[in-house]
């Protein structure tokens, strides 16, 4: 039976509860065919907090589950309202799932792409999930003062950004000329206005 996926909207909170209860409750209502894998899309994120780097994973999504499903009857075609004739045992699982508010889409929604899935199962920071992808996001122009390594302390305007890796280039001042430095997000930390304005000793 071909299955295709399906956004769940849950309770927020909640995404776990109804993960669970779906993964537990296919063998119980043998639900095999109709019912496949269960997703709650995360990724890692790492944060720098009182000058250490914490990783941590993080819902992408949060208040919906990912769920393959058989829920259209093909062979039925059409109910009689003109609509696409669902598998009713998929439907009453579904709907019976304790944290799950429905479908997004309503009563007949439409299955993600498969290429909307890969967008989503498949999006790992290139740098690898021990890494985790950056939590703080830095664009170009921005003023960062550099927190760790040789150039610490000084502060200069990010020239270059790539988010994929958690890398940024600094234009710092040593020595009265410019000086790109290479850094990861996790060395350098946002500048407020008030110490941008500050005159330099």
């Amino acid at each position: 039976m071909d299955k295709q996926w399906f956004v769940l909207h849950t309770l927020t909170g909640q995404e776990k509860k109804a993960h669970d209860s779906i993964v537990a409750r296919i063998p119980v209502d043998r639900m095999e065919e109709f019912v496949g894998k269960c997703v709650i899309p995360t990724e890692k994120v790492t944060e720098k907090k009182n000058g250490k780097k914490r990783t941590m994973t993080k819902r992408i999504f949060p208040g919906y589950v990912l769920c393959e499903l058989a829920l259209y009857d093909e062979g039925k075609g059409l109910d009689e309202n003109g609509r696409k004739a669902v598998y009713e045992r998929t439907w009453q699982f579904v709907r019976e799932t304790p944290g799950v508010i429905g479908f997004v889409g309503g009563d007949r929604p439409t299955p993600l792409k498969p290429q909307e899935v890969d967008a989503i199962l498949l999006d790992k920071p290139s740098a690898g999930p021990a890494e985790g992808r950056p939590k703080v996001n830095f664009s170009v122009d921005e003023t960062v003062k550099i927190v760790d390594g040789a150039f610490m302390g000084l502060t200069g305007q990010i020239s270059m950004v790539d988010p994929d890796k958690g890398k940024l280039k600094v234009e710092v001042q040593v020595f009265g000329r410019k000086v790109p430095v290479d850094a990861e997000y996790w060395q350098v930390e946002k500048v407020s206005l008030e110490e941008t304005l500050e005159p330099q000793k």
